[in-house]
Formats: structure tokens, C-alpha cells, sequence
């Protein structure tokens, strides 16, 4: 009998997947030698705000939200359907939640990228519908160790996979008939999914998620690993992650076995000083992994023959406080099993981590950058210095999308930092778009341990290190009192962009100075500025130049008493 995976595998890879390219829907696109989403034809950099988990679950109250994020400067919502929502009874549609989404975001000016929320929500399923929650027989649970049925869907539940698919189908092809003006331009398919023990992801205690036990998933994993992830393995031995490759080669290479018989046995961490490069119970999170993207891959698939949006999955990342699978959610995409993820769910464009452990934040974005996977950050902090993070990512990653999570809630909405923010940044987006993907744009970072950042661009060697003295400076209108929106901790961020031969764009947000210097390549003896500008921006975009010179030639000569993202033109010479 064939099991619910080679039945998935063989609905993937039977079913004809060409389709008619429709260049006017939103799609990735690579420019620059970069991938890029395209939005009404044009390069689109997402300048986004996740709202709440519930936040959608009603109409008059997110009436005014709308227009509250477009006034912050964000050209894009993410926002949940639900599935409990979409289907409240088998078989029946309601596309309200939808349409009042789709409605408010076009009335506001901004664009939608809609989250999925159905089998799973951060690791649990309390966003399926009852009809599915209260039928375990049709739509089995996942268990930990000992037994106990934990509220996450079993992966292995052909009915609620199937299900799942119909509903996520039904939204996709309500989305293209009714979507005149592309307002939603991507989806990501489920939520932070993967194996989790609530209890020790949240208070600590025992580990007892690495993989479900139920007794499906035991069975599974003393079965044989799918033929198609082994020929997976071996045709791309060379580039595998080291983890995925040394776990497989050190167990022969197998190309038939049981899931312990390819991989190894799983063990548990030895050292947590090295947690970020270590893999506990590797072989239980390559078999949660396997099933969880084969999973959605059989949603995503169907989903695109409906509308072929860009669709990607999010990932909740290890930390040193929860570094073995099951305190986070083990199968999620995360970098170290890219590599399964890619073998079992060609249908998803791209993996997205959501940054909140801000100590491995720029580890984080060089592993989503591998291997050709677009930056974007859909999930990280709602302060001031996620904000200055915001210029670091786009400028050095190339980020095609960065948005703060829970922007909306009270707490967060008088928070004025995004607002400056992209309001600086959305003003630059033809300078960025020209230079992404070319050493023409760089971004450098003070953050944490993080003191000082350097980066050469052309002739000259570009530096930021912390404004001392607690005065004000120039790029980021340092704060001299107190004031909320300051980032803490000292994070600053700046875009550089070199619009010609030794002529910069400078933008940042953060308490810096800003140096140049000579490069390796500049062969004047000294070097000078040849003009120095501040720069800002009418309401509709245009472009004022205020000409700084003399004792006032630097970039930390403004003066004033809250934090702003600032914009320098300088040009250089050398004599």
C-alpha cells in the first residue's frame, strides 16, 4: 500500500505543471543576477507591517487599521485568513474574511500578502476549522513520546492534508476571480510549522517533540526513507548543508534504509556554547521535515494551478534558550534542512525567517541569502531598532521585504520609528531598485556586540561607529533627552548606495557618525569632500537638497531632539 507521502509525491510530479506565464500577476523575477518580486510589471520592495494573529477576525475593527498603516509609511500588510473562517462547515465557502481584506488594503492604498493559517499556527493547529478539530479519527493528532496527543495535525493525515488543499484551492481561485488590480501579491502557506512542545518551547521542561509519535509516525519512521529524497541527496551531494551531507555520508550514502539506517540516531546537544552549530536529534527533524514540506507542497501545488502568487513558508529559529527540534518547531524551514525542503516542496519560492533572536540577526540573513533564496523578513521587532535593521537588510542582503510584527496593537501604533523609517526608505526605492543585486549598494550595522562597521565601495572604504557624547548628529538626529523611539542599545543601521564614481547615497537610522575613507583602489594621495548635501523629501517625493560645507562638512552636525532617518548626498574627490 502506498503511503500518504508517495501518494503526495506522485500527485506532485504526475500532474502537468506548465502553465501559461502570466508576467502581469505579481511574480519573482531575477534582475541584477538578484531575485526580485514584480508588482504590476515593476521591481517591488515590500516596506511591510504583520499584523496581530486575530486582527482580521473582524471587519469593523479593522476598518480604520487600513488606512492607520498606510499613514505609517507601509506599502504592504501581512495579514491572516483563517481557515476556521473560510470553511466554518465542510464543503462550504465563505469568503468574507477574504473579501474584507482584499477591500480594505486596495481602499488604503497598499498592497496584501495574505497568510495562510490552516492545519498549523506556530506549531499548533488552533486556527482549523471545528468540524476538523473534533473528528481526531478523520483528522489525526500528533503525540509526544509517551503518548499523549498534543493539538498539532499529524502530517501524516491524508483527510486533513486533502482537506486543507480543497480549502487553500478555493481561496487561491477566489483571490484571481475577484483581485481585479492584484492588491494581494504573495502568499505564505501555513505558519512557523513543525513539531512543538508548547511547554518547553515557552516555561522550559522536557523535550518530547522532536518528531510525532503517534503511532502512524512510528511506523513511518522505522519504514524506508522516500526513494526521491535519497536521489535528492546524491545528486546534489557537493552542495548539501554540511549537517545534511555528514549525517548521510557518515552513514554510507545510502540510497535504500529506515530513517536511522541513512541518517544515524539522533542525540542530544553536547555544548550549548556552539548551539548554532550544533544539530541535536538531527535525523527526527530531517523525518518532521520531509513530511511537513511534502505536505505543503501538495497545498502550494494545488493552490497554483488556481493562481500561481509567489507563495513561501516562514520558519520560528532556533536559540540558544530552545536549540533542540521540538522547542522550536521541528520541520520548519530553517537553514541547516534547506536541502529536504527544496527536495520535497519545489512549489514554494522562497524560505523566510522571522528575526527576533536580534544576536544572530545578521547570521540569520546570510543563511536565507544562500543558495540564491530572496531575503525576506516577514516577523521581527516593532521598535526602533528592528526600524535601523531595516536599511542593514536592504542595503546589505538585498532584502526584497522587511516588516515588523504586531504594528497594530496599541502599544506599538504610537511608536513613530518605522513611520520615519520608510517613509525614508520608500522614498529611495528607485535608487535601491536600481543598484540591487550590484556592488553598488551595501548596508552596514551596529548592533549588540557589534560596535563599529566598515564596508569598501568603490575608491573609498565607507565606517559608522557610535556618536559619542550622547549629542546629536546628522544621519540619525540623534536624541539629546529622552525619547522612546530611540533605538536602545545603541542599533544603527545605514544604506549606501554609490550612484557613480565616488558620488554616495547615505540613508540611516541610529545614533552614528559616519566616515570616509580612502580604498584599496583610490590612488589620490588624499581625499576630500567635493559636496556634501543633506538630503529630504517633499510629501509626493521630491527630492531638496540643503548644501552643508565648512566647519559644518560632516555628517554629524545636525542638531535635534528626536530620532530621524536621514539622507546624505556626498561626493568625493581626490587631490
Amino acid at each position: 500500500m502506498k503511503t500518504l507521502f508517495a501518494i503526495a509525491l506522485s500527485f506532485v510530479f504526475v500532474i502537468a505543471r506548465a502553465q501559461v506565464s502570466d508576467t502581469t500577476i505579481p511574480h519573482l523575477d531575477k534582475r541584477n543576477g538578484q531575485i526580485q518580486l514584480i508588482v504590476d510589471g515593476k521591481p517591488f520592495l515590500m516596506l511591510a507591517a504583520e499584523l496581530h494573529n486575530s486582527a482580521t477576525g473582524s471587519a469593523h475593527l479593522m476598518a480604520p487599521v487600513w488606512q492607520q498603516m498606510a499613514d505609517k509609511n507601509f506599502n504592504t500588510v501581512l495579514a491572516p485568513v483563517s481557515w476556521e473562517l473560510l470553511e466554518p462547515e465542510e464543503g462550504k465557502f465563505d469568503f468574507t474574511q477574504v473579501d474584507n481584506m482584499i477591500n480594505g488594503a486596495r481602499a488604503a492604498g497598499v498592497k496584501l500578502g495574505i497568510l495562510w493559517f490552516g492545519s498549523w499556527k506556530n506549531g499548533l493547529s488552533t486556527y482549523a476549522p471545528s468540524w476538523v478539530k473534533q473528528d481526531t479519527r478523520r483528522f489525526p493528532l500528533a503525540s509526544f513520546v509517551n503518548g499523549q496527543k498534543v493539538n498539532i495535525l499529524s502530517t501524516l493525515g491524508r483527510e486533513t492534508m486533502e482537506a486543507d488543499a480543497r480549502a487553500f484551492t478555493a481561496m487561491m481561485a477566489h483571490i484571481k476571480e475577484t483581485d481585479y488590480d492584484h492588491t494581494v501579491i504573495l502568499v505564505q502557506v501555513e505558519n512557523e510549522m513543525g513539531a512543538l512542545d508548547g511547554a518547553a518551547a515557552f516555561w522550559g521542561g522536557d523535550n518530547r517533540a522532536m518528531r510525532d509519535y503517534s503511532p502512524a509516525a512510528n511506523l513511518a519512521f522505522k519504514g524506508q526513507v522516500p526513494e526521491a529524497l535519497t536521489a535528492y541527496l546524491a545528486k546534489h551531494c557537493k552542495t548539501l548543508h554540511p549537517a545534511i551531507r555528514q549525517a548521510w555520508e557518515t552513514n554510507g550514502s545510502k540510497r535504500q534504509g529506515t530513517w536511522e539506517e541513512v541518517f544515524g540516531k539522533g542525540h542530544p546537544g553536547n555544548d550549548t556554547a556552539q548551539w548554532m552549530n550544533e544539530y541535536p536529534y538531527l535525523t527526527e527533524e530531517i523525518f518532521m521535515t520531509w513530511h511537513y514540506a511534502t505536505y505543503v507542497e501538495y497545498i502550494a501545488l494545488r493552490g497554483k494551478q488556481a493562481y500561481a502568487l509567489p507563495m513561501y513558508v516562514n520558519a520560528w529559529l532556533k536559540s540558544y534558550a530552545f536549540c533542540e527540534p521540538g522547542k522550536y518547531p521541528s520541520g520548519g524551514p530553517l537553514p541547516h534542512v534547506f536541502d529536504i525542503w527544496r527536495a520535497a516542496a519545489p512549489s514554494i519560492d522562497f524560505f523566510s525567517p522571522d528575526i527576533y533572536a536580534i544576536e544572530i540577526f545578521d547570521e540569520t540573513c546570510r543563511q536565507y541569502t544562500a543558495k540564491g533564496n530572496p531575503l525576506f523578513i516577514p516577523e521581527t521587532t516593532a521598535d526602533a531598532a528592528g526600524a535601523a535593521r531595516a536599511f542593514y537588510a536592504i542595503g546589505r542582503y538585498g532584502a526584497i521585504g522587511y516588516s515588523p510584527f504586531g504594528i497594530d496593537r496599541w502599544w506599538s501604533i504610537n511608536d513613530t520609528s518605522y513611520d520615519k523609517a520608510f517613509r525614508c526608505l520608500k522614498n529611495l526605492i528607485p535608487y535601491i531598485q536600481s543598484a540591487m543585486g550590484t556592488p553598488r549598494m551595501t548596508g552596514l550595522l551596529i548592533d549588540g556586540d557589534r560596535k563599529t562597521d566598515r564596508v569598501e565601495i568603490g575608491d573609498f572604504v565607507i565606517s559608522i561607529v557610535p556618536y559619542i557624547n550622547n549629542q546629536s548628529m546628522a544621519l540619525a538626529g540623534i536624541v539629546t533627552g529622552n525619547d522612546s523611539n530611540r533605538p536602545k542599545g545603541n542599533t544603527a543601521g545605514l544604506l549606501a548606495i554609490e550612484l557613480g564614481k565616488g558620488d554616495f547615497l547615505l540613508a540611516g537610522f541610529g545614533d552614528i557618525m559616519i566616515h570616509i575613507e580612502k580604498g584599496s583602489r583610490c590612488k589620490a594621495e588624499n581625499i576630500g569632500f567635493l559636496s556634501l548635501d543633506e538630503i529630504t523629501f517633499t510629501d509626493d517625493g521630491e527630492m531638496l537638497s540643503h548644501r552643508l560645507n565648512g566647519d559644518e562638512a560632516s555628517m554629524n552636525c545636525s542638531f535635534t531632539d528626536k530620532v530621524e532617518a536621514k539622507v546624505f548626498r556626498v561626493k568625493m574627490y581626490g587631490y
